[in-house]
């Protein structure tokens, strides 16, 4: 068991990319063109820039082909099979993965492929929120929770065993509301997701 005490804390980018972009006509969310990249390097990117030296990137529809198209080097890319079933799957596909890092990860900062309007900022925002393993935060947009998420590693077996379908941490959360942090990130993030080809208008 590593010595939390004796180190400094290392808070882990989580990235949930395996959506299938079932509004988009099946076009997996990864692979969508973001500046000229596919949108899940941009967000690989934001995270390692808003202080996440490690990052892991669970992958779905499409996996083979994202791994062909997109740039991960350095990341911990692992696969959901189950990513039909929805979010709550990647999410405990991604805590196994950080529970088996061999670094001693103590919080997963949770950030979703599909928000390109959230940038470093808002991550070393949500990061600078870590106190201990028993850590809870969130981004708040003008007093509503949204992305990015930090667990504290005391909380992933709970968080695991709730997430079903696609409310992902949701009930963990609702049922842990007093113990989160808020963090409001309105002046530096806005919080979209692109979800249906409306919202495709938000890529560059």
């Amino acid at each position: 068991m590593t010595d939390t005490e004796d180190r400094t804390p290392l808070v882990a980018g989580l990235l949930l990319a395996a959506g299938g972009g079932r509004r988009l006509g099946g076009r997996p969310k990864a692979l969508l063109p973001h500046r000229g990249r596919p949108l899940v390097e941009n967000a690989v990117r934001v995270l390692r820039e808003g202080g996440c030296e490690v990052v892991h990137v669970v992958l779905g529809a499409a996996g083979d082909a994202v791994r062909e198209r997109a740039e991960l080097a350095g990341c911990v890319v692992v696969e959901n099979p189950e990513w039909g079933e929805g979010m709550g799957s990647s999410l405990r596909v991604g805590l196994a993965s950080l529970a088996a890092d061999p670094r001693g990860v103590d919080a997963a900062l949770v950030f979703l492929v599909d928000q390109p309007g959230i940038g470093p900022a808002a991550v070393a925002r949500v990061r600078a929120a870590y106190r201990s393993r028993d850590s809870l935060a969130a981004a708040s947009y003008d007093g509503e929770r949204g992305h990015p998420v930090l667990f504290g590693a005391g909380h992933w077996a709970g968080i695991a065993e709730g997430a079903v379908g696609d409310r992902g941490a949701r009930d963990y959360l609702a049922a842990h509301r007093d113990a989160i942090t808020p963090v409001d990130c309105s002046d530096v993030a806005e919080p979209y997701d692109i979800d249906t080809e409306a919202d495709l208008a938000h890529l560059e």
